[in-house]
């Protein structure tokens, strides 16, 4: 009996070990060494081919980039759940893509649903799956041959490989998502894409660190004589990748390596070169394949009209203004295999964070029907480039996402739990989420059917002021008795900071009873807008160095002092010249001036970036968040006294002040309005974008087939 407990034991130890081994490790037994691989996919010379069930057939790759951000969460939480996917995989295919491209290993409910979702589909979805590099690893003071990159990426390669053919158990760690993974999801990838947007001083530092590491020669990939160190690298991690795939499972798909202009294969002119910082390359020219490999591989860049655009500043007749073309034509001429933009999009925030004075198509300020446009503009371009497909960013808005213009004035730590309509980088989507359950608390439109008695903060008899707020705007309703649009002007003043303030307007002559940091005015439909009492403008506090060229913490605005501002965001902190020894410039924005519209998306007269509507005696306004200097309102946190704490600090408020007049010699009475943050309950909606529909009509019109 003793004997037969340990031999059961033993059996069972063995089962967990193997278990273990081949779930959480990747151990396996090749039983079938000499079975043929095989291969769905081919490259032609710039085409990809795709076995559909009736022989390699040309493929245009129509994709869309899918994050994993949702309202509350951030996309490390993998919060997404299968019935979501499910959903989403509907619209996608609906909208007329036919690939989804994710960056990272998800966790197991969206493989879940691609299986669930693909299952007897006659056309079904195809996937790119992307390889993840640690942002933090770029970032420190190592080069790509590191273990936290090389290593990494040699480890995840395998990983991703069990992932998607139903064969691997991961625990949450190092970026990756988490759970069962047994799901083979195989017949429906299309490839690998491999890397991130390399930052330039980890390609120039790997190889200027690593010239013993330049040329590699392996069973599917090698390099040429051209290759740099860190090219060298890219090939021995694709072939671990296809080596892995080929000898555990028989098959291949097609390989690429992220890259972005960036670290482009161009050579520019010495102050283009200089401006941009444009002192590192990445060319997949120079990683070639052996006859070996089957599948194939293809260049996969992210592309935007914006950014950088270097060709701008290139003279060349030929272009006829169109720089962004011009560009897709020489990445497509460069190479010898297909090309495939994997990123590209417009944004539809408020807030805007670079223009493109060539095409029009800038990094936010759009409304989302500008967006669809401007995407569409983008695809055109993109075929007519000759490139072999083209991935847009991205399925949907992340709320967690930042920009370089308004890092400075949000709480990162807290992001998710609110919508900043001011942060270029949330509202790439074509899916975007909206405050509340199943619609917002308000609507800018001049229908006033949800505002109520109880929502009066100011005022009253001839004029009043009600307030409500969400996850996004802070909303208010004037009320002036005969108010005559365009004639009179209306003023709205708001306290947020209890640290300064003003109760004089020397602008407009303006009084209130209380101290005010922000006078919305209207006047108008051209010429609304909110200013900034100058003590609290946070641009000088941040860029005074760049915008006067001296310490703005030398000599500080006064507390109280009577100078509103216009509230302005900056485009860029430094302007290209020809000559290389001349000042910066800053160029910047009125993003405190306020769009007239209709802010409701179920009329037909939408648009997304209206900021205010008249209404006989009524005003209607919503103000984004960040407009006002609250870096995290669900805590309602905002910014502090920049010259006191050296820039932004939060403060904790329970109320704002606020009051309506219309100037003149009697000051304006204020009352306090009670503030309560939602914490990391945000609530929010599903809803197709304006964008989301021209995408279709995009992909229908194409002559291209799907």
């Amino acid at each position: 009996m003793k004997r037969f407990i340990i031999f059961s034991l033993a059996v069972i130890l063995l089962i967990f070990l193997g278990g273990y081994a081949y779930y959480y490790q990747g151990w396996y037994v090749d039983l079938n060494p000499d079975a043929p691989v095989v291969s769905q996919t081919a490259v032609e010379g710039k085409t990809i081919l795709l076995d559909q069930g009736s022989g390699l057939e040309e493929f245009e790759i129509r994709g869309v980039d899918l994050g994993t951000g949702i309202p509350g969460h951030f996309a490390t939480d993998y919060a997404i759940s299968e019935e979501t996917y499910l959903r989403w995989f509907q619209w996608i295919q609906e909208m007329g893509a036919n690939t989804i491209r994710v960056y990272t290993v998800l966790d197991d409910s969206f493989y879940n649903a691609f299986y669930q979702y693909n299952q007897g589909r006659e056309e079904p979805l195809y996937l790119l799956q992307g390889l993840w590099v640690n942002d933090y690893a770029q970032n420190s003071h190592v080069d790509a041959y590191d273990d936290s990159i090389y290593g990494a990426l040699l480890e995840d390669c395998r990983t991703l490989v069990d992932v998607v053919h139903g064969s691997r158990v991961l625990s949450l760690g190092r970026g990756l998502g988490s759970g069962s993974y047994t799901k083979d999801i195989s017949p429906w990838v299309l490839g690998y894409l491999i890397g991130v947007e390399w930052e330039d001083d980890t390609v120039a530092y790997t190889d200027d660190m690593r010239p013993e590491m330049a040329g590699y020669q392996g069973e599917y990939l090698y390099t040429t004589p051209e290759a740099t160190p860190f090219e060298s690298m890219l090939a021995r991690v694709g072939d671990t990748l296809i080596s892995y795939e080929s000898r555990r499972y028989k098959q291949q798909r097609l390989v690429a390596f992220s890259n972005w202009p960036t670290t482009d294969p161009f050579d520019y002119p010495t102050a283009v070169a200089n401006f941009f910082r444009k002192f590192a390359k990445i060319d997949v020219e120079h990683i070639r394949t052996t006859e070996n490999f089957l599948s194939g591989q293809f260049a996969s860049y992210h592309v935007y009209p914006y950014y950088p655009d270097y060709f701008q500043y290139m003279e060349q007749t030929s272009w006829e203004g169109n720089t962004y073309y011009a560009y897709l034509k020489a990445l497509v001429e460069h190479h010898s295999i297909p090309v495939v933009i994997s990123e590209f999009g417009a944004s539809s925030s408020r807030g805007m964070a670079q223009a493109s004075s060539v095409s029009g198509r800038s990094h936010g300020g759009l409304t989302e029907e500008e967006q669809g446009r401007a995407i569409a503009a983008c695809y055109e371009d993109i075929m007519a480039a000759g490139c072999a497909g083209s991935i847009v960013f991205s399925w949907q808005d992340e709320w967690y996402k930042n920009s370089w213009n308004t890092l400075h004035a949000v709480d990162l730590t807290k992001a998710p739990y609110w919508s900043d309509y001011q942060t270029a980088g949330q509202s790439f989507g074509l899916l975007a989420f909206d405050p509340g359950e199943e619609r917002s608390v308000s609507y800018v439109d001049g229908d006033l059917e949800e505002w109520g008695p109880e929502d009066v903060a100011a005022g009253g008899g001839d004029s009043s002021l009600s307030i409500k707020y969400d996850e996004k705007f802070l909303y208010l309703l004037a009320y002036q008795r005969g108010f005559q649009e365009g004639e009179e002007r209306l003023f709205i003043p708001l306290d947020i900071t209890p640290e300064s303030g003003s109760n004089y307007c020397s602008n407009y002559g303006v009084k209130m009873e209380e101290q005010a940091d922000f006078l919305v005015v209207i006047d108008g439909k051209e010429e609304s807008r909110v200013l900034v009492q100058e003590r609290y403008e946070v641009l000088r506090a941040m860029y005074g160095r760049e915008l006067e060229y001296t310490d703005p913490y030398a000599n500080p605005p006064d507390k109280e002092s009577p100078l509103f501002k216009t509230i302005q965001l900056p485009l860029t902190l430094r302007e290209f010249t020809d000559d290389l020894e001349a000042q910066p410039r800053s160029v910047l924005y009125e993003t405190g001036a306020l769009v007239y519209g209709n802010a409701n998306p179920s009329s037909e007269e939408y648009n997304s970036l209206a900021d205010f509507c008249f209404a006989g005696d009524y005003v209607e306004i919503r103000l984004p968040w960040q407009l006002l200097n609250f870096s995290c309102p669900a805590e309602m946190l905002v910014h502090g006294d920049y010259y006191e704490h050296y820039g932004v600090e939060n403060l904790e408020i329970d109320s704002l002040g606020a009051g309506i007049g219309l100037g003149g010699e009697e000051r304006i009475p204020m009352e306090r309005f009670p503030l309560e943050g939602w914490g990391r309950d945000a609530s929010y909606h599903e809803r197709l974008k304006q964008s989301y529909y021209a995408v279709q009509e995009m992909w229908a019109g194409s002559s291209a087939a799907p």
